[in-house]
Formats: structure tokens, C-alpha cells, sequence
């Protein structure tokens, strides 16, 4: 894998360039700390709903899903104002916000009497996870130009993921060695502290890269976007993203159901093979299969957008959703289960890069930042969807009704992309 050739040529103003190899180190630097927002995720995906079963003796599920809930909403409103502030205050100080928000996440999760200490806990999560991720997003977006835009989404989401399935297995044979608490949960604590000493010695402003490449960017020939003009309101910003301009707004209800499939997997499968008397080190790793798959996936199609262009990615990669998850609903085996975990992960690493490759390729610089927090604000959404969703569903009718019923939502959900979006890529010169 090569990095791209700048796409611009220094400017004597700033001495800025655009580009993966221009900005190597800085990106690389990203990478490792959007890894480290992954592993502070990672932390609940196998201890917390079992947790929540052992500790706390929690039956119903739609009231165990508070905490997917909680972090759902949380994670969702803040993706918005990341975006937001990102433009006026600049990417560092969100960043920096993001991390200390994490601290309390792991000590509260350690010492919580109740659980409405957990959904607590989970709403700080929610504040990090915007403001970390997002603004992680927004600035590798703004350091790597046009060209390689998929390839800079596959790598930061790759990170992210991949370290969210090593925690999780981690924390797996953690609680399996020394208890649900406190052990996993320190792991957490660590990658906050170390996300929070590197952000603020070593990360540096990228807004500039922005207002670099918005100062040479170009309409499409078509006119396509020619009514996404750079001085659009806040308001115009969502009304497009949302509704309006279709590729924008495919990718916005995409991104939501494909984290309602997440809520989904994090809040009831670890349930589900639990009812099936899998152990708790065999729920660890069922637990990390998907998201491993999803993580070293991106690192195929992030770049493979860029060849082959997001639309028909995305949609097969919605389609293949669906499928996993109707393997999942039929199975009862761990071997089925892990082959239907890493179909899962498969599809949504087709999916996920891409999309914000997507958001990217028609926002433009000057206010790509609050369009990627309005696409993930939609995306994250999913996740307050997906528990209301499935835990009301598995509540009333049990548990694989509840995944046969999100099923049919993804494949509706890449029919809509099929349908509305274009393709967005363009052939950089």
C-alpha cells in the first residue's frame, strides 16, 4: 500500500500541503490515536451486558439496553457540536475535551453501586466517543486532500475497530481470569490516559489543511453540486446532509441502520450465546470477531472506493449485512456463530469507511467539519434506535425475532442506496 502524491503544492502563505505522504507523520500519529478512542469503546462490548445479567440481575431487555441507549444519544448530539466546534474553535481543543470526558468512564463502570451508575458512565462515554472520533475523522479528512479520501477513512476506522475487538478479547480473558471488575475495566483507564497525553504533545491544528484545500476547490463539471457552495448556514448544512442532497442523505439513513445493527451486537448478541451456554471466553471472542473483521477490513475497501468508486460498495455491503444477520438469528453452534460474526464485520467494512468517504467527496472544506457531524449524528443515532428497536422487539417476541426484524431493515437500507445515492468519487488529476 502507497501513500498518494501531495495534490497540492506548498503555498509560501502557510507552507501547508495536502496529502498522506505530505502529512505522514501527523496521520500516522491519528491513527494510533484513533486506536486508543476504539479501546476506551472496546472496554463494555464483552463484560458490560453480562454485567448487567450477573452483577445487577437485569431481565428485561429493553431496560438492559439503557446503557446502548444512553451512549446512543449522547454519542449522537455530540457528533453534531464536534462538528460545530471543530470549525470555530479548531480540531486540538475538541480533542483534548474528548479525552479528559473519558477519564471517569472506567472508575464509574469499577465502582458503580447501581446501574444507574453504568448508564451514567455511558453517557460520558457517549460525550467521548463524539468529540474523540469525530474530530479524528474530521482532521485525517482534512490532512490527506481529495485524492486518497478513502483510504485515509479505511485506515483511521481501521484503527479504531481493530482495537475495539482486541479489547474486547482482552477484557474477555480478563473477566474470565480475574472477575467482571475491576480488571477489564483498567484497561480502559489506561488508553485514556495515554489518548490525553498525546493529544496534547503531540498533535498538532490541521483547520488550516481545510481552508487550504477549500481554497482551491473546484465545482464538479456537471453542476452537480453546485448549489453546496461554501458559505452555506449551519441550518442549510443539515437540511442537505439530512434530506436534500441525495448522497448525502443515502449515506446519513445507511450510516443509522448500520449502527443499529451494532446496538444490536454489542447489547444482545453476548445475551444470546450466553442463553446458549457458551462460555464467557467464547462470548469474548465471538465478541471480537466482528469488529476485528470490520477493523482489518477497512483496510481493503477504504482504498477500493477510491478505485472503484462508494455507491456499489455500499450497497453490497448493506446487503451482506442483512445476510449475517439472518445466520445469526438461524444458528446455534460457535462455530456458525463466528463464521456469521466475521460475514458481519465483512459487510460492515464495505460500508463504513465509505460513507464517510462519501460525506467527504461532496461536502465542501468549509464546512465538510459540520457535515460530518450531521452525518454522524444521524450514524450514532442508530445506536438509541437499535436498543429501543431490539429490545422492545426481543422483550415482546424474544430474541432472534428481534435480529430477524433488524435484518429486513439493513437490506430496505441498501435497496434506498441503490436507488437514491450517485456515485460520488472523482478522479483526481
Amino acid at each position: 500500500m502507497t501513500a498518494d502524491r501531495p495534490s497540492t503544492k506548498d503555498t509560501p502563505e502557510t507552507g501547508l500541503r495536502l496529502g498522506l505522504r505530505a502529512n505522514l507523520a501527523q496521520f500516522s500519529l491519528l491513527v494510533a490515536v484513533n486506536a486508543l478512542v476504539g479501546g476506551v469503546l472496546g472496554q463494555e462490548r464483552t463484560v458490560l451486558p453480562l454485567l448487567a445479567e450477573q452483577t445487577f440481575h437485569l431481565t428485561g431487555y429493553t431496560f438492559l439496553l439503557t446503557y446502548v441507549l444512553a451512549f446512543g444519544l449522547t454519542k449522537a448530539a455530540t457528533n453534531y457540536f464536534a462538528g460545530t466546534w471543530s470549525d470555530r474553535f479548531g480540531r486540538k481543543p475538541v480533542l483534548v475535551a474528548g479525552w479528559l470526558i473519558a477519564i471517569p468512564v472506567p472508575l464509574m463502570l469499577i465502582w458503580a453501586p447501581n446501574w444507574g451508575w453504568v448508564v451514567a458512565a455511558n453517557v460520558l462515554l457517549g460525550v467521548n466517543q463524539g468529540l474523540t472520533w469525530s474530530t479524528t475523522v474530521i482532521m485525517k479528512i482534512d490532512l490527506a486532500g481529495p485524492s486518497r479520501r478513502g483510504l485515509a477513512m479505511g485506515l483511521n476506522e481501521a484503527a479504531g475497530y481493530m482495537a475495539v475487538a482486541a479489547t474486547a478479547l482482552a477484557t474477555g480473558y480478563l473477566a474470565a481470569r480475574y472477575g467482571l471488575r475491576p480488571a477489564p475495566f483498567l484497561l480502559g483507564l489506561s488508553y485514556a490516559a495515554l489518548g490525553l497525553g498525546l493529544t496534547v504533545l503531540a498533535v498538532k491544528e490541521t483547520r488550516g489543511h481545510a481552508r487550504l484545500e477549500g481554497a482551491n476547490h473546484t465545482a464538479r463539471a456537471d453542476g452537480r453540486h453546485d448549489h453546496l457552495h461554501a458559505d452555506l448556514t449551519s441550518k442549510e448544512i443539515f437540511a442537505h446532509t439530512s434530506f436534500r442532497e441525495p448522497a448525502l442523505s443515502a449515506a446519513s439513513q445507511a450510516g443509522m441502520v448500520n449502527n443499529l445493527n451494532d446496538g444490536l451486537a454489542w447489547g444482545l448478541f453476548p445475551i444470546l450465546f450466553a442463553t446458549a451456554g457458551l462460555s464467557v471466553s467464547r462470548i469474548g471472542i465471538l465478541a471480537a470477531v466482528y469488529p476485528a473483521v470490520w477493523g482489518l477490513g477497512q483496510l481493503i475497501t477504504g482504498p477500493l472506493s477510491d478505485r472503484w468508486g462508494r455507491k456499489h460498495l455500499i450497497t453490497a455491503g448493506m446487503l451482506l449485512q442483512a445476510l449475517a444477520l439472518a445466520m445469526v438469528a438461524l444458528v446455534d453452534t460457535f462455530g456458525l456463530w463466528v463464521a456469521a460474526a466475521a460475514l458481519l464485520g465483512a459487510g460492515t467494512a464495505m460500508v463504513y469507511p465509505t460513507l464517510l468517504a462519501t460525506v467527504g467527496d461532496v461536502a465542501h472544506p468549509a464546512w465538510r467539519a459540520r457535515a460530518v457531524g450531521v452525518y454522524r449524528l444521524w450514524r450514532d443515532g442508530g445506536f438509541a434506535v437499535g436498543a429501543v428497536l431490539a429490545g422492545v422487539v426481543a422483550d415482546l417476541w424474544g430474541l432472534r425475532t428481534a435480529i430477524w426484524v433488524v435484518a429486513a431493515i439493513t437490506a430496505v437500507s441498501g435497496l434506498v442506496v441503490a436507488v437514491r445515492m450517485y456515485e460520488t468519487r472523482t478522479v483526481q488529476p
